[in-house]
């Protein structure tokens, strides 16, 4: 079978805190080139926690979208739709935030991951915070396991290295930074909370925030030592 072939550009938004903004999920409206564009919410990183779809079919209610969710702790008795029909239907999908590890875990066991890749190449954008965010990269720092945060391999739709919550989690910065330096990670992008970049075609495109005091950079090696630099970015208003 020949593959498909998409033309469209391809759109990846990467936030630094799972819950993302009014405003932010405004900036995925346009991404989508839609006037009421399908969007669908996957919790699978907190488990399909009920309140978490509860918040996001609450905050949908004041935005122009069509709001989906799309569950993994299902039955084929309940739900007629695969995955693949069920998320290439839609024009934006949103990551929720929680568990990393089990999430990709669960994804590569119910075939989402290759799914999500068809979405991407179809022009799907794809997006979200903390678990959300990481999920798109190469690798990470995560809290999915106990005692410490550790390393996550991510799906690597982006091919770089990232770190959430750069400014909120005190273990976060030193880190991501040693893992750089010690060439665990290449250069990548730290996210503080409340900031989130808009990757198109696999390349920074837009940085947005919610504040002044919310930023994201690029972190990278260079001649042995750690350079960090902050991105020009857009503030945005709820």
């Amino acid at each position: 079978m020949t593959a498909l072939i998409y033309s469209q550009d391809q759109y990846i938004f990467p936030a630094g805190n799972g819950a993302l903004s009014d405003a932010f999920l405004k900036e995925i409206i346009k991404l989508t080139g839609k006037q009421k564009p399908k969007i669908c919410y996957l919790p699978t990183a907190s488990g399909d926690r009920e309140s978490n779809i509860i918040k996001w079919y609450e905050q949908a209610r004041g935005l122009s979208i069509e709001p989906y969710v799309q569950k993994v702790w299902i039955s084929s008795y309940r739900q007629k739709e695969t995955f693949e029909e069920v998320l290439l239907g839609m024009d934006a999908i949103v990551v929720g935030g929680g568990n990393t590890l089990n999430m990709i875990a669960i994804w590569k066991a119910q075939g989402i991951d290759k799914v999500l890749k068809q979405a991407l190449e179809k022009g799907i954008v794809l997006a979200g915070g903390s678990a959300g965010s990481l999920c798109w990269f190469e690798n990470g720092t995560t809290d999915s396991r106990p005692k410490e945060l550790s390393v996550v391999e991510g799906l690597g739709f982006l091919p770089f290295s990232h770190s959430p919550h750069y400014d909120k989690e005190e273990y976060r910065r030193p880190l991501y930074e040693k893992n750089i330096k010690e060439g665990i990670f290449k250069a990548g992008y730290a996210m503080d909370n409340n900031s989130g970049i808009v990757f198109k075609n696999g390349k920074p495109f837009k940085v947005f925030s919610m504040g002044e005091e919310y930023n994201c950079y690029y972190v990278s090696l260079v001649n042995g030592e750690i350079v960090e630099e902050k991105l020009e970015k857009i503030v945005l208003k709820d």
